[in-house]
């Protein structure tokens, strides 16, 4: 299934994508696309309903981040061998991460704001895994039971507030739209090999991200069971899983966003996302 949520922004309604591309509402069946619809007895309720017999959501509807009330997003860094590679980084020994805000999430085609005082605002398309049932302490083969779906991340990024800032990521990850995802969460039943999915960006037309999940240097298995060693995974938890290389830190010389660039992103199977950049306003 591809499910989605749609609406203006604070009032979206929980949808499923049909195989004709259609919208079709099933706010009778779960309130929300967020951590009980994610379950797998939901999802499995969710996947007995024929899309035919549910209403059609008429025109073009804005779509929302297509998981809502997200508890936290827990972002796996340098885990592509080439991005690492042009990062000037080791290959990592364990998975890295950082926490992004969950006030940095909007829809995969709304407004990036850049920060007020950016000079460095970069992207990063990524594999994103949702997290449908409580992880804790969980062994590698049994991490895929606690997958619900993936869907893709914009880890957008603040470079200067990231690496000169004090070393804390986090801080240049965090702002306002730096984490659009959507436009669906496709469930880990169409998924059939996420360590082997294409994934690219383009900025202004022009093709920057390249690659394959294959380049992952952890995982998706790995990166949940690790993860959860360190904390409990939630219903609802999003971990975008790293980016390729291609971002605009590591060109010669390094190019970043600016107002009025457009950025087109995709991961094989999970849709595109759309975004216009803008300035920060008072």
């Amino acid at each position: 299934m591809k499910l989605l949520r749609y609406g203006p922004p604070g009032q979206e309604k929980p949808g499923l994508l049909d195989p004709d591309g259609k919208i079709r509402d099933v706010s009778h069946v779960v309130s929300d696309i967020a951590a009980e619809a994610l379950a797998p007895a939901s999802l499995d309720r969710l996947r007995r309903l024929d899309p035919s017999t549910l209403p059609v959501v008429p025109g073009t509807p804005r779509l929302g981040p297509c998981v809502g009330a997200v508890p936290k997003i827990v972002a796996i860094g340098l885990n592509y061998r080439l991005h690492a590679q042009e990062a000037g980084a080791a290959i990592p020994k364990e998975p890295i991460f950082f926490m992004k805000a969950t006030s940095s999430i909007c829809g995969p085609d709304d407004d990036v704001i850049i920060p007020k005082g950016s000079q460095k605002t970069d992207y990063e398309v990524e594999l994103g895994i949702v997290i449908g049932s409580l992880a804790r302490y969980v062994p590698q083969a049994e991490a895929r039971r606690h997958i619900a779906g993936y869907c893709i991340v914009n880890d957008v990024s603040e470079r200067e507030f990231q690496i000169e800032r004090g070393g804390q990521w986090t801080k240049g990850k965090s702002a306002d739209t730096f984490c659009p995802i959507g436009p669906c969460v496709v469930t880990a039943d169409e998924v059939t090999d996420p360590g082997k999915l294409g994934l690219w960006t383009e900025v202004n037309g022009k093709r920057v991200q390249n690659s394959n999940t294959s380049d992952l240097i952890f995982g998706i298995d790995e990166i949940v069971s690790y993860v959860s060693h360190f904390m409990t995974l939630l219903p609802g938890d999003i971990i975008p899983t790293g980016t390729p290389s291609g971002v605009g830190l590591g060109m010669k010389p390094p190019q970043f966003l600016k107002p009025g660039d457009r950025m087109r992103l995709s991961v094989e199977g999970l849709g595109e996302q759309n975004q216009r950049l803008v300035a920060f306003t008072e």
